[in-house]
């Protein structure tokens, strides 16, 4: 097997120009395309919608090149839009390709693999429910994509629902209680239990440790290896999950670390080392989560992302930590995504790397 990973820039949320001329030249096989991981240039709040006109958009697309319905294209493909692109921060999709390749290397290969809770109820986000619904979406994906043991993932990309007022009334009407009826704390319930549920999925926290009152209280419980990001554009998970295996191809690896603080700038060169065989290669994609410390203190100096009644904290967070990640790497096209509830540890978060090296 052998995934590939492709990026391009975007000029517009919905610009699939430079995908679709990948598709008509032969560069890529949409039949082969598993997921679609872009960075939009909205706010990335409830209201964002940029997250849904880019999903519409690339949806219309591999509908049209697949000659398949929209609602078929969603069962196949996973497309994950994070909006907010901050600072320096460059809007850009990645593509990723699973193809039958015989294997080039005797070292393990990015290994890939797609899965999707069923949808849930309103009063169900941000709970145990999707705790657990996560956790067995993670394990079939590890199973797609052959990667057995735990250790071997490194990176859990996930797209998750958020609450409306709509929703919350529906569950009302219903005599159901949501977690909370404000709909930008939706996105962190959300985001924090489906990253919960990462953690369960590979043995990071154990399930007695998990309750609905565990959610976005009990920060002592992590993934260092899962990225979550809410929309309004969808009301089930769609998880990608990302690691290295052996029998897949090894032109393009993967290997992650977790950012202390959110200047970790050397979580970049630590996770670069642990990308397997000789040499790590090109810097393919870079993904990260971005969160302000909660106590107001980086390294000891006082920030006011939480205090900013006008820019939200997860926008300060991704302009801050694209900043720091765009000046080790020198590319600004960077899967950076704010909101990092139960993804690493307080003011820090997961970060991963893939590369690609040619093999002879």
């Amino acid at each position: 097997m052998k995934t590939r990973v492709h990026r391009f820039a975007t000029a517009a949320p919905d610009d699939v120009s430079p995908l679709r001329r990948a598709l008509g030249e032969g560069g890529i096989n949409a039949e082969k395309v598993i997921a679609v991981l872009g960075k939009t240039e909205g706010n990335g709040c409830v209201n964002d919608f940029t997250r849904a006109l880019s999903t519409l958009a690339l949806t219309r697309l591999f509908s049209e090149v697949l000659g398949l319905s929209d609602e078929a294209v969603a069962e196949r493909i996973a497309l994950v839009m994070s909006g907010g692109t901050e600072g320096g921060l460059s809007p850009h999709i990645l593509v990723f390709e699973v193809m039958d390749d015989p294997a080039r290397s005797t070292s393990p290969g990015l290994a890939a693999g797609v899965a999707f809770t069923p949808a849930f109820l309103p009063e169900q986000i941000g709970r145990r429910a999707q705790i657990d619904a996560t956790a067995q979406a993670v394990r079939e994906a590890m199973a797609r994509a052959g990667i057995e043991r735990d250790e071997d993932v490194h990176f859990v990309q996930i797209k998750c629902p958020l609450l409306t007022s709509a929703r919350c009334d529906e569950a009302a009407r219903r005599g159901a209680a949501v977690a909370t009826t404000d709909t930008y704390e939706s996105m962190a319930y959300s985001r924090g239990a489906s990253a919960l549920g990462v953690a369960l999925a590979l043995g990071e926290i154990e399930p007695a440790q998990l309750r609905d009152a565990a959610v976005c209280h009990e920060f002592g419980l992590y993934s260092g290896r899962a990225s979550t990001s809410a929309g309004i554009e969808l009301m089930r998970n769609e998880i990608l999950v990302l690691g290295n295996a052996p029998g897949w191809d090894a032109e393009f690896r993967i290997g992650h670390d977790v950012m202390a603080d959110a200047l970790d700038a050397d979580a970049v060169t630590r996770a670069l080392a642990r990308v397997p065989g000789d040499g790590a290669g090109e810097l393919v994609a870079l993904l990260a989560k971005a969160e302000p410390s909660r106590n107001g203190l980086i390294r000891g100096h006082r920030h006011i992302m939480w205090d900013d009644s006008d820019i939200n904290a997860t926008r300060h967070a991704r302009a801050l930590v694209g900043g720091v990640l765009a000046g080790r790497t020198g590319h600004t096209a960077l899967f950076v995504s704010g909101g990092a509830e139960h993804q690493g540890p307080d003011g820090g978060g997961p970060l991963a790397v893939i590369t690609r090296t040619l093999i002879s």
